[in-house]
């Protein structure tokens, strides 16, 4: 009983802590953008599936010592993939096709071993329901589910905090490597003990007949009949776990894009979903049937709600309800607890329902295989169908709607008022959402890094109006409508920033001879407006639909006096492969909701970066961030390379057009600093020894939170 319980454990701790190992190798390849996390959810939900096709073709259709065979030779072949390192040959060369490539990048780097990782739980239980059938250790076999989602949890809680800051990725993937070795003995000593005899004696066996007809499937012949699955059944499965499915990536998709865009949160909603399977598996009763149906009625009905309003605390009855009611984004210490509570509560529904309608043992494998499939369609859909086929995240409101019908559906009579009652809540706060996203947009899309849109402030005719440009919720520049006021830089980058302010001052320094500026992220295009004839503006961009964007919608590039170029890429792949460009400014400002991609800030990345200034140049890197303090990190690696850091805040008065912003200035040219200095334009950055250099190696998030 050890050796299955420890197998199924460790296949499920390794089975999770590869997702955070591997993510975090190849996020940097694709820009660090949160759909990259998204669209490894759907390779290990589609390679679980897959090893849950293999679990139950192999139970049903081979013998004990054959199915040991053939299992026992494929984890063997799969140690020749270690150790889990992506292969270089496999980088992006442009920003095309990312999904894809990632998917590919995947299966060459891991596929193998967690295929093998996913077969374990169904096929391990199977063996075990062999093994002690007829005796009463086969109740336990649904407990050892709930084991396997315990270890899985605990790889994806111990990761952020202990495991990440301890251990470079070259280490993460090695240890990784070696437990994986560990784990493929305790899964061939398995195999070798299911073709061992069943440990029920043989009074108990003649009391319950085993069924051993040569196909492998082993139970009584009385739970064979009466728990053999319908084809309506097995869709009941499917659908319900497709609909938890398709909530865990939408609500990981909603926090990460257009709440906050930290990355420790891309794991909270998968601990939930995981914690949901526990309980409802662990067969104490942790599932209260009625309460969850009518928690879910009304959590769908406040998540919903939450999209487009907060609360305003100080109503009173005579404003009325229009005033109880303002729109807004919730902030994030309201957003999360929200969300994840909402998760909880609608997969508690989901996965309750689901343990209420298991079959017997013997049909275990079937069972989680439809639960499998459920949850790569889910995957298939927000992951991949859903930024293809959708112009916004429509999933996560279309989703919450799906399970408040589930729930009116499954509920007894005596819930069905209460339940209808918070969908037609719904059913308006859906409206009003849909209404919200739309209101004053121009033009929106979508693709696999996120939502666009264009929204207008007020109406051409109005001199104040203003187009902007949105990434999720995030303001990614902005630009006056009036002919007069077009040419005007706006947002982050007025005059007083830190990056007009490198401009300007390595002109007076340099007699105002030509410049040479790259920039890393385009926005609208704005810092154009700073160019003059005879310079050249570089613009670095990942995303083609946000060039495309700023082309069309924005006139910044078009009335751009300077010679423009704009390479689409990630701009540090795209750095690596350029000859040097001698830069005067190298404007690094590449977040993305929020979030700055780690790999543009790191020992290696400014060792690439200084290979492209000029003598004196400037690496200025935009640090604005909600949630982050990038001060420390851009000092020490400035520091390693030789280079000091100057701090400029931003903080234009309340009436300006202008967005308050944090730029750090990284360079050897004391003639700059001193007459920054002289002119009060920002400070020196002091060393902060609390945090060592980022390295593409090692980074770690939590020193710097705020």
């Amino acid at each position: 009983m050890f050796v299955f319980a420890a197998t199924i454990g460790l296949s499920a701790f390794l089975l999770f802590l590869v997702q955070p190992v591997i993510a975090k190798q190849i996020l940097p390849w694709f820009g660090g953008s949160a759909a990259v996390w998204t669209t490894c959810m759907v390779f290990f939900q589609v390679t679980l599936l897959a090893g849950y096709f293999y679990s139950d073709w192999v139970i049903r259709n081979l013998r004990a010592r054959q199915q040991a065979w053939l299992h026992g030779a494929l984890l063997l072949l799969s140690l020749w993939m270690l150790p889990i390192t992506p292969s270089e040959a496999l980088k992006p060369l442009d920003g095309d096709n990312p999904i894809g490539r990632i998917l590919l990048l995947l299966a060459a780097t891991i596929g193998l071993p967690y295929l093998m990782l996913s077969t374990t739980g169904p096929l391990v239980q199977a063996w075990f329901a062999r093994r002690f059938a007829g005796t009463p250790s086969l109740g336990k076999v649904w407990r050892l589910y709930a084991l396997s989602n315990v270890a899985s949890m605990l790889a994806l809680v111990l990761y952020p905090p202990l495991i990440e800051p301890a251990a470079s990725t070259r280490v993460q993937s090695l240890g990784w490597s070696l437990g994986y070795g560990l784990f493929v003995v305790l899964a061939i000593a398995s195999a070798w003990l299911a073709t061992r005899p069943a440990m029920a004696s043989a009074i108990a066996h003649a009391a319950t007949p085993t069924v051993a007809d040569g196909t492998g499937d082993m139970g009584t012949a009385d739970d064979d009949i009466a728990a053999a699955p319908t084809l309506a059944q097995q869709g009941l499965w499917l659908l319900l776990a497709a609909a938890g499915s398709v909530l865990l990536l939408a609500i990981t998709t909603h926090i990460t894009q257009n709440v906050a865009s930290v990355p420790f949160l891309w794991v909270l909603p998968l601990a939930i979903y995981l914690i949901s399977f526990i309980l409802t598996f662990d067969g104490r009763g942790w599932y209260w049937r009625r309460f969850y149906q009518a928690l879910t009625g009304l959590m769908v009905a406040l998540m919903l709600c939450g999209l487009t309003y907060k609360p305003h605390w100080g109503w009173t009855p005579d404003e009325g309800l229009g005033q109880l009611l303002i729109s807004g984004i919730l902030p994030i210490d309201e957003a999360v607890p929200l969300y994840a509570y909402g998760l909880f509560v609608l997969c508690m529904f989901l996965h309750g329902e689901l343990v209420q309608r298991r079959p017997a043992p013997a049909h275990l494998t079937r069972f989680y295989l439809m639960v499998s499939l459920g949850g790569a369609l889910g995957g298939l859909g927000v992951g991949i169908a859903a930024p293809l086929l959708l112009n916004w995240y429509w999933e996560l409101p279309a989703a919450l709607l799906a399970v408040g019908l589930l729930a009116l559906w499954m509920s007894p009579a005596r819930l069905k008022t209460v339940l209808l009652a918070t969908l037609i809540a719904s059913g308006f706060f859906g409206w009003r959402y849909v209404e919200s996203v739309h209101e004053n947009v121009i033009e929106m899309s979508r693709n696999f890094y996120g939502t666009l849109r264009v929204k207008a402030t007020a109406p051409d005719s109005n001199p104040a109006a203003i187009w902007r440009m949105l990434h999720g919720v995030i303001t990614h520049g902005e630009q006056y409508r009036a002919e007069e006021h077009r040419r005007t830089p706006t947002s982050y980058y007025g005059a007083s920033s830190g990056v007009a302010q490198a401009i300007f001052t390595l002109r007076e320094i340099n007699s105002n001879r030509p410049q040479r500026v790259g920039l890393v992220g385009m926005g609208t295009g704005t810092l154009a407006a700073y160019g003059r004839e005879g310079d050249l503006y570089r613009f670095y961009e990942l995303n083609p639909a946000v060039l495309e964007l700023a082309q069309r919608r924005f006139t910044y590039l078009s009335d751009a006096r300077a010679t423009l170029e704009t390479p689409l890429g990630d701009a540090r792949l795209v750095l690596e492969r350029e000859a040097p460009q001698q830069y005067d400014v190298l404007a690094v400002d590449a977040f993305s909701s929020d979030s700055i991609p780690v790999h543009l800030i790191t020992r290696e990345a400014m060792q690439v970066y200084q290979r492209h200034l000029a003598k004196g140049g400037v690496v200025a890197f935009h640090i604005s961030n909600r949630y982050l303090n990038l001060q420390p990190v851009v000092q020490q690696i400035a520091r390693d390379a030789g280079l000091k850091a100057w701090l400029i805040i931003d903080d234009p008065e309340a009436t300006s057009p202008l967005f308050k912003s944090d730029w750090v200035l990284v360079t050897s040219n004391e003639a700059l600093l001193f007459l920054l200095k002289d002119r009060g334009k920002g400070i020196p950055l002091d060393n902060d020894v609390r945090i060592r250099p980022w390295t593409d190696d090692f980074n770690n998030l939590f020193d710097v939170l705020k």
